[in-house]
């Protein structure tokens, strides 16, 4: 039980990654990624990273610089331009829908426009799911240079896209609905140089 820790990536650029298990029993036509991070980096890094034998950036959440997330489905994405962070800790979501295509990013417990993203996909079952490092391969093919070093916490995905009231609830450590991979009932490896510590705030 991970409740009120942190998953520490003490070095950068760092080789670490934490391995997440999720029990995906089919493809995901729906999806809602969320996590809390706290870094001073500021060139690219990697936040979460679902990579299939067909599709290194099946689900990818990464941050190129500080003022902009990119949000990958399929090995397409879409931007989102955010204000510069002041250093603090930042609470993404991002959900995306196959039917309709539409891709959903919350920042800090607020949405920002929607876009359209890989519409009529479906995201591959069997995968690796890695915290810190950007898949280029099925389970490696890491660069360091897209390394993160920082803390991470609260990582959730779920096989649904969340409603807005859900998505608020993600940010202020509410109760929310049963997940693939919940924070509280993670099953997760750390690999390499990442320490698991009680988080500094209230």
């Amino acid at each position: 039980d991970l409740y009120r820790k942190v998953f520490v990536f003490r070095k950068d650029p760092s080789d670490a990654y934490v391995v997440l298990r999720a029990r995906l029993e089919q493809p995901l036509h729906n999806f809602t990624v969320c996590l809390r991070s706290y870094t001073d980096l500021i060139r690219p890094h990697s936040l979460f990273s679902y990579a299939t034998k067909a599709q290194d950036n099946e689900i990818l959440l990464l941050k190129p610089k500080p003022e902009e997330y990119r949000f990958y489905v399929g090995g397409k994405f879409v931007t989102f331009r955010v204000p510069e962070s002041s250093r603090d800790w930042e609470h993404v979501c991002a959900s995306w829908e196959s039917a309709t295509g539409i891709a959903e990013f919350w920042l800090n417990g607020k949405p920002w426009p929607r876009k359209g993203l890989q519409r009529g996909y479906a995201v591959g079952a069997t995968a690796a799911i890695l915290l810190g490092q950007e898949q280029d391969s099925f389970g490696g093919g890491f660069d360091l240079y897209y390394s993160f070093s920082g803390e991470l916490t609260d990582v959730y995905l779920w096989d649904t896209g969340l409603s807005p009231d859900k998505m608020r609830a993600a940010f202020l450590s509410l109760r929310l609905p049963p997940a693939l991979l919940a924070w509280n009932s993670l099953s997760y490896e750390v690999k390499g140089d990442v320490v698991v510590k009680p988080r500094l705030w209230a």
